[in-house]
């Protein structure tokens, strides 16, 4: 099983550590692209930070991310999972697994990233600025970029197992799964029901996700179809409808009506 996570806008920056080494990631096959995102992001931030700020589209207030993407070179690194922060994270709580559940974490969570791509828990990063609407100067969008090379390190990585897609729209943009595939992708969306209503809360999606993630992490079993992963979630305590099997895969729609 392969669980593919959303980035954080927000991030831990590290206070020490050794700077970031690219042939050190996960996915070696994304280096090329890695190295032509990081370049136009830093060059982009060395120069005028009131430009910067706005392809990037942080206030000029917040001229400090500016910066931050401008010493990626040498910036301090620290494991992807301490770095990304967030509602979503902070449910999952990495710190806090069982040593089995982190052991599981390594090698089923991937954090699909705006500038690197694809990143294990344990690959070390520096923190950064770079959301996935962004078109960086002689670049482009860099959902264009990343829609180019990460089919392969995505197919690679779920191999015969089951893809779970917890990614938001923005990021799902980077890669969608092939037709071939589909019986092997399950997409979960999260409504929260009040009164008979139900809509998409980005609090709650984002704490419910983090928190499905931890138990399934904690739970150990390994679903091969949508079908036993909405089984297995239900068994775990959440209500699960199973849309129909699509070319794009299988929705699982986790209803929830409290935090």
């Amino acid at each position: 099983m392969l669980i593919l996570l959303p980035p954080s806008e927000g991030k831990t920056e590290p206070r020490r550590g050794k700077p970031l080494d690219t042939a050190e990631l996960s996915f070696p096959s994304l280096a090329g692209a890695r190295q032509r995102v990081r370049d136009a992001l830093v060059e982009l931030c060395e120069g005028d930070p009131a430009a910067a700020a706005k392809v990037l589209d942080v206030g000029t207030t917040q001229l400090d991310l500016v910066a931050l993407n401008a010493r990626l070179r040498t910036a301090p690194t620290a494991r992807a999972d301490h770095v990304y922060a967030g509602v979503l994270y902070d449910a999952l709580d990495f710190e806090t697994l069982s040593p089995g559940a982190r052991r599981r974490a390594t090698g089923r969570l991937a954090v699909t990233s705006s500038l690197f791509g694809l990143v294990r828990p344990a690959d070390r990063i520096p923190a950064y600025r770079l959301s996935g609407g962004t078109s960086l100067p002689g670049l482009g969008p860099v959902a264009g970029v990343w829609r180019g090379s990460l089919g392969a390190a995505v197919t690679e990585a779920v191999g015969t197992g089951l893809l779970v897609d917890l990614r938001s729209s923005t990021y799902a943009a980077f890669w969608r799964p092939p037709s071939e595939l589909a019986k092997r992708v399950a997409t979960v969306r999260v409504l929260h029901e009040m009164n008979g209503r139900r809509q998409v809360v980005s609090h709650f999606n984002k704490a419910t996700k983090g928190r499905m993630v931890r138990a399934l992490l904690e739970d150990g079993r390994d679903p091969r179809t949508p079908r036993k992963l909405a089984a297995i979630l239900a068994e775990l305590g959440w209500a699960v409808e199973v849309g129909p099997a699509t070319a794009k895969g299988t929705q699982l729609d986790v209803v929830v009506s409290e935090l």
